[in-house]
């Protein structure tokens, strides 16, 4: 399991081949057990065989944390908030205008159930099983901002490529300085749950 043409293949398997099979029309409970399937080898390898640990370090420098993710968080309320006002203004904090309470569960579905999952599947199992295979750092970051990007393939929408691809390569140097799920989750429940606040939750698949 340790060679590099099997993890090269395991890379493609389950960040090229299967996000992209889910935009074709096959029954959405084989999609689902696949999934499931698929995330669950991803748990025993990352544990099993990686012996990775999954538990909040507790060296995490919370003071640069917070200012390069609030510094980031402003130039994107800025943007967002712009594009949903020029583009979309009856939506602009639709959600949280008429139905608060709504707004607050989805918040911590979408968190828990969401962000940490993808996370530990994008970035903390993704760099401990392939960063030794890039040379190149930068393009390892690259590549890996792809694949999150492609895992949203689905939602068929542009737009949802590029914010995924942008947003992966923050989660990807975000994860590359801390080496921490806990940190790069929150940062992604974030700006996530900003998106879903300012309107844009429809276009990234929350329901409202």
């Amino acid at each position: 399991m340790k060679s590099s043409n099997y993890k090269l293949g395991e890379l493609f398997i389950l960040f090229v081949l299967f996000p992209i099979s889910l935009v074709l029309d096959y029954a959405i409970w084989i999609k689902f057990i696949l999934g499931i399937l698929g995330f669950v080898y991803v748990v025993f390898i990352l544990i099993r065989v990686e012996k990775s640990s999954l538990k909040i370090r507790k060296d995490i420098n919370w003071k640069l944390f917070w200012q390069r993710t609030l510094v980031k968080l402003m130039l994107i309320t800025v943007l967002t908030t712009a594009f949903v006002w020029f583009t979309d203004k009856e939506n602009l904090f639709l959600v949280v205008r008429t139905k608060p309470l709504f707004w607050v569960f989805i918040l911590f579905i979408y968190s828990l159930f969401s962000v940490y999952p993808q996370e530990v599947l994008y970035r903390t199992f993704f760099f401990q099983r392939y960063e030794s295979l890039f040379a190149d750092n930068r393009l390892f970051l690259f590549v890996n901002a792809i694949v999150f990007s492609l895992g949203h393939l689905f939602f068929k929408n542009t737009l949802v490529l590029v914010i995924t691809f942008l947003g992966g390569l923050l989660f990807a140097l975000t994860f590359k300085k801390t080496r921490s799920t806990f940190l790069v989750s929150l940062e992604h429940a974030i700006y996530g749950c900003w998106l879903f606040t300012v309107g844009m939750g429809e276009m990234l698949g929350f329901p409202s």
